[in-house]
């Protein structure tokens, strides 16, 4: 006997979050009365004459097409070897998915090494977006 298939009634799970920017700076304030966030010392590039190095830094990220409560990881990796040398995860609660949201990231990095290395975004495990850093070895001071 062959069971008569009921319709499924699928259950809307929340919208994956897309990325309208992501910068790495020196310092992100957040201006209290208005909420405006200024970036301050845009980069994409480090220099240091010997290693290893630790630089303070700030991940800004703005978010569309979020609503509901996301699990949120980021992780820096170093792409020579896709080792992942740091990450972080929170939590985060968007209330209406057609206003972007700001998420700043404030952290302290080391670098053992020059090279090319990658900040990638995730919401509940799914990749958001990446932002690639290089770091450079300079010559000393006083080196010819």
């Amino acid at each position: 006997m062959i069971e008569e298939l009921q319709p499924r009634q699928d259950v809307p799970t929340a919208p994956h979050p897309a990325l309208n920017a992501m910068l790495i700076c020196d310092l992100a304030i957040r201006e209290e009365g208005s909420g405006k966030v200024s970036l301050i010392g845009i980069f994409e590039n480090i220099s240091a004459s010997q290693f290893p190095i630790q630089q303070g830094l700030c991940v800004y990220a703005k978010l569309v097409d979020a609503e509901g409560e996301y699990q949120f990881r980021l992780e820096l990796v170093r792409l020579e070897d896709l080792q992942i040398l740091g990450q972080g995860e929170f939590r985060v609660a968007f209330a209406d998915r057609m206003t972007p949201a700001e998420i700043l990231f404030n952290l302290g990095v080391g670098f053992d090494r020059p090279g090319r290395y990658e900040f990638r975004l995730h919401a509940n495990n799914k990749w958001v977006a990446s932002k690639s850093l290089s770091v450079v070895q300079m010559a000393p001071p006083g080196a010819s």
